[in-house]
């Protein structure tokens, strides 16, 4: 079972009819996200999963190929402490830890059983790349109808996750030094890229070249 939802449609996008104008910097496309929830129900045998349902949800898991940015959650119609354990311990090896709550998704938790729902983001930016209007001449200043397109694709191929674009992420009240340091020390720490010497033409020499 699968939900679509469309989260994020800039209103710039407006301007992005055939003709139109764009007299500033603003790109008529932008990152449009998209949230999918994906559901699995399992059956329970009290509060733990029954025989063989660890297997199913395991090889579910691999299927939908886990990944960072989604969500893993747990509807059992109650509390969501229904095989919480057993569930949360499928995910560990993803690097995902098991959400609170649970999204409103379609059709009822039958009795005896638990589902449960990944929830996945994504980002495209619809329309791009488009060459309509960028070899017209409009005399008017108007930005091209393909004016932010690359950017504005790479960044939402490229963001980790997608649900940041909508909301952004909360930054840290405190900052440790020496978490901040680490990138620095080890640029400083490693040795140069040629101190090992470069193969040109099957010769090995020192310094990284001639």
């Amino acid at each position: 079972m699968t939900r679509i939802t469309p989260l994020l449609l800039a209103p710039a996008l407006l301007l992005s009819a055939c003709g139109g104008y764009n007299g500033g910097l603003e790109s008529a496309h932008q990152p449009v996200v998209e949230r999918n929830d994906y559901v699995l129900d399992l059956q329970t045998s009290g509060d733990a999963l029954a025989a063989g349902e660890s297997r199913r949800l395991a090889g579910w898991m691999g299927a939908m190929g886990l990944r960072y940015g989604d969500r893993l959650s747990i509807d059992d119609g109650a509390d969501g402490l229904t095989a919480r354990s057993e569930i949360a311990a499928q995910a560990e090896p993803y690097g995902l830890m098991l959400a609170d709550r649970a999204p409103v998704t379609m059709g009822q938790i039958a009795p005896g059983t638990v589902r449960v729902v990944i929830t996945r983001m994504t980002a495209s930016v619809p329309g791009c790349p488009d060459n309509r209007g960028s070899n017209v001449s409009t005399f008017t200043a108007s930005t091209s109808s393909n004016f932010g397109c690359a950017t504005n694709s790479n960044l939402a191929a490229m963001i980790a996750d997608p649900a940041d674009l909508v909301r952004g992420a909360p930054g840290s009240p405190t900052t440790d030094p020496q978490t901040a340091g680490k990138a620095i020390n080890a640029l400083r720490s490693s040795a140069p890229s040629g101190a090992g010497g470069t193969q040109v033409k099957g010769e090995a020499t020192k310094g990284g070249g001639r």
